[in-house]
C-alpha cells in the first residue's frame, strides 16, 4: 500500500507513543522500562521463530516490521502497567497507540507480502460482502438465458463439497469470460486453477494479484475468450498451510481433484479434457502447481508454478514429514514432485512454466538476473521434467517474493497459457 495512509498511520502511532510513554517518573521507568522492552523483544522472537519454523519463502521481512511488533508489545505493557493513577485522557490515547503500533506493523508486513495494495482494497477485505464484478448464481444463469453478454467477466461464489472429503474449506470463487454467455449450454471453455500462497484466502488472486483485470484483458483482445478460473481455497483457514497435500492438516489434494474438477464440469459446462485444464500458483501455490499436475496428469496437462519450492513445504524435512504428513516418509515422498515425475516415467502432452522473482533489467532494456534460490529449484525441476518428456520454461521477470510480483507474472504468463 503506497500513498499517505502508512506515513499518517505512523505518525499518529508515533504521537499517541510519545504521549503515553512521556511524563512518566523516573522511579515509574526503573521499574516497568526494562520489563516493556523485554515484553517488545520476546513478542518480535516469537513471531520470528513462528515464521522461521513455517518455511516461509521470499525475502526476509522488513526491519520496520520486526520493530514496530516490538513496540506493539512494549506499549500493551505500558498500557497495563502505567493504568492505575493516570488520568482518563492518558488511558485513552494509550489504548489508541497499542491498536496503532500493531496497524503499522501490519502495514509493515503488507509491504514485505504486498496482500493488500490500496485502501480500497483493504476495505473490500474487510468489510466488503461481495468483490467488484461479483454476482450471484441465480443472476448468471438469467443472464446466460437471456442470452446476455456482460462487457466484462463475471464472478460467482460456489460451495464445492461433496460431503465426501476430510477438508473443511472456505467457500471459493469462479471467474466466467463473456464467452461463457455466449450460448446456453455455455462453450466447453477451458480451465484454471488459481492458488495462492502459503498462508491464503480464496479472493488473494483476485484482490491482490489483480487476476480479474488480467483475464478481462486478455478476454477483451480475444472477442470475450479468456478461460474459466476458479479460485480454491487449498488451506481452510488464513493460518493453515495444507500445501495441498493430504494429512493431519485436512485432505486438501483430494478436494482440488476430485471435488473441484467435477463441479466446474457439470456446473460450469467447462471442458474435461485434461489439456484443458490448467494449474496456476504462487509461492506454496506455485509448488501446489507443480505437484498436482505431475501427479495427477489425467487431470491437468499444463501448470504454471510462480516462485515455488522444491516440494511441500512446512519447515525442514522433519518439520515438514511430522507437520503435513503425519510423519510418514512414505506420503511424503509421494508427494514430492521431483520424485513424483522419476517414479512416473514419461510424460504425455504435459507443459510447465516457471516464474522467478528479482530479475533486472539493465541499460538496454534486457532481462537479467534473479532470485538464485527460486531459480535453482525451477531449473533442477524443470531438468527433472524435461528428462520425461514434460516441456518447460523458466522464465524470469523484475520484483521480489511478493504479490504484486505474482500479478504481473500471471499476466506474463497467460498468452503462453493460452497456447498450451
Amino acid at each position: 500500500m503506497h500513498g499517505p495512509v502508512p506515513i499518517l498511520l505512523q505518525i499518529a502511532a508515533a504521537g499517541a507513543l510519545i504521549v503515553t510513554i512521556g511524563m512518566r517518573s523516573r522511579k515509574w521507568w526503573l521499574l516497568w522500562g526494562p520489563a516493556a522492552v523485554l515484553c517488545g523483544s520476546l513478542l518480535a522472537l516469537w513471531a520470528y521463530a513462528l515464521i522461521s519454523s513455517e518455511g516461509v519463502a521470499g525475502e526476509p521481512a522488513p526491519a520496520t516490521f520486526w520493530g514496530w511488533l516490538a513496540i506493539t508489545g512494549a506499549a500493551t505493557l505500558v498500557l497495563l502497567a502505567g493504568w492505575q493513577g493516570t488520568h482518563w485522557w492518558r488511558r485513552a490515547v494509550s489504548l489508541l497507540a497499542v491498536p496503532l503500533a500493531a496497524l503499522c506493523a501490519a502495514q509493515s508486513l503488507n509491504s514485505w507480502l504486498g496482500y493488500v495494495p490500496t485502501v480500497g482494497a483493504a476495505w473490500t477485505e474487510l468489510f466488503a460482502d461481495t468483490l467488484p464484478g461479483q454476482t450471484d448464481a441465480a443472476t448468471i444463469s438469467a443472464m446466460q438465458r437471456a442470452g446476455t453478454l456482460p462487457a466484462k467477466g463475471v464472478v460467482v461464489s460456489v460451495t464445492i463439497d461433496t460431503g465426501t472429503v476430510k477438508f473443511k474449506h472456505r467457500n471459493e470463487l469462479v471467474y466466467l469470460p463473456p464467452a461463457w454467455f455466449a450460448s446456453n449450454p455455455p462453450p466447453r471453455l477451458p480451465a484454471v486453477m488459481m492458488i495462492g500462497g502459503e498462508f491464503n484466502t480464496p479472493t488473494d488472486w483476485l484482490v491482490a494479484g489483480d487476476a480479474i483485470a488480467t483475464l478481462d484483458a486478455h478476454a477483451a483482445r480475444h472477442r470475450g475468450n479468456a478461460p474459466v478460473a476458479v479460485f480454491v481455497d487449498s488451506g481452510g483457514a488464513f493460518n493453515i498451510d495444507t500445501e495441498c497435500v493430504n494429512g493431519p492438516r485436512g485432505d486438501a489434494a483430494t478436494h482440488l481433484t476430485k471435488e473441484v474438477p467435477p463441479l466446474m464440469a457439470s456446473q460450469f459446462g467447462v471442458s474435461s479434457d485434461p489439456a484443458d485444464w490448467a494449474v496456476v500458483g504462487f509461492s506454496a501455490g506455485g509448488t501446489c502447481a507443480i505437484d498436482l499436475t505431475v501427479m495427477h496428469p489425467e487431470l491437468f496437462r499444463t501448470f504454471v508454478d510462480i516462485a515455488g519450492d522444491m516440494g511441500p513445504n512446512a519447515g525442514d524435512k522433519a518439520q515438514t514429514v511430522a507437520r503435513l504428513f503425519g510423519g510418514s516418509t512414505a506420503a511424503w515422498e509421494a508427494f514430492d514432485p521431483g520424485m513424483v515425475i522419476s517414479k512416473h516415467g514419461r510424460y504425455e502432452g504435459v507443459s510447465g512454466l516457471f516464474v522467478v522473482s528479482g530479475a533486472r533489467v539493465d541499460s538496454n532494456g534486457r532481462v537479467i538476473g534473479a532470485n538464485e534460490a527460486e531459480r535453482a529449484v525451477a531449473n533442477k525441476l524443470c531438468d527433472l521434467g524435461r528428462k520425461q518428456n514434460v516441456s518447460c520454461e523458466v522464465a524470469a521477470h523484475p520484483g521480489k517474493h511478493d504479490w504484486p510480483f505474482a500479478g504481473r507474472a500471471f499476466t506474463a504468463a497467460l498468452p503462453w497459457l493460452a497456447e498450451h
